[in-house]
């Protein structure tokens, strides 16, 4: 299921990240037709179903040293980032995700600042090719790294990534969105919406991940787990 940013949401956006995925699904509400609301839950819905026999990240997993490109040149490092302080990471789907761009309109005021004060390193993690994926971090003006995951190796570690089925893909195609051609990469892998903090022995010391990317992590609830580290 694909959609693409419009631009500026009606609604000035908050920091909180649930108000502003509400504020959203209550444009939506009011402009999509009930059968394009209807197949768009469903297929939310279906992702929660199918998120509940996998193996996916959690806390006490270590996290594999990784390098990955940053969509302004140079690299995300996790042992480098480490060596100063805890890491927290986010993964989203592209860089005109609405519902990611909501999400990140609220980090943007009541995570990252508060993370830099703390020392700890924010990162956010798409697996769009950095070209593409520059525009969010333009858009945000994020003081903070944005990664590509481009073959979704990191991804695909942690368990969180999927990808429509073949015939969903030409059903797609036949309808002008193609997501390989979005992401920039051919692949059609989407992390779910996750966030990890991860303390400075690589160890995942908290682990919230959203199939359904209406429902996203808090401010509140990744500050509370990075509060509870030993900085």
């Amino acid at each position: 299921m694909f959609d693409a940013f419009p631009g500026a949401l009606m609604a000035p956006p908050t920091a909180s990240v649930q108000e502003n995925l509400d504020a959203l699904q209550a444009e939506r509400d009011s402009g999509w037709d009930a059968e394009q609301l209807r197949s768009h839950e469903a297929f939310r819905l279906s992702l929660e179903e199918e998120a509940g026999s996998r193996r996916m990240v959690g806390v006490g997993d270590v996290v594999s040293p990784f390098t990955l490109p940053e969509v302004d040149g140079g690299e995300v490092v996790l042992t480098e980032l480490l060596a100063t302080g805890p890491v927290v990471l986010i993964f989203f789907r592209f860089e005109g995700c609405p519902a990611c761009n909501a999400a990140w309109s609220a980090y943007q005021l009541s995570l990252a600042p508060v993370l830099q004060e703390l020392g700890v390193h924010l990162v956010g993690v798409s697996p769009q090719a950095p070209e593409k994926l520059v525009a969010i971090k333009r858009r945000h003006d994020f003081q903070f790294q944005i990664a590509s995951d481009p073959d979704a190796t990191l991804i695909d570690e942690l368990g969180i990534g999927f990808a429509p089925a073949e015939e969903d893909r030409e059903e797609q195609r036949l309808a002008g969105k193609d997501i390989g051609a979005i992401l920039g990469t051919g692949n059609w892998e989407f992390p779910y919406p996750t966030a990890l903090v991860i303390d400075q022995d690589r160890v995942v010391r908290f682990a919230d991940i959203h199939p359904n990317w209406m429902v996203r992590t808090e401010s509140d609830a990744i500050l509370d787990a990075v509060r509870s580290l030993p900085l």
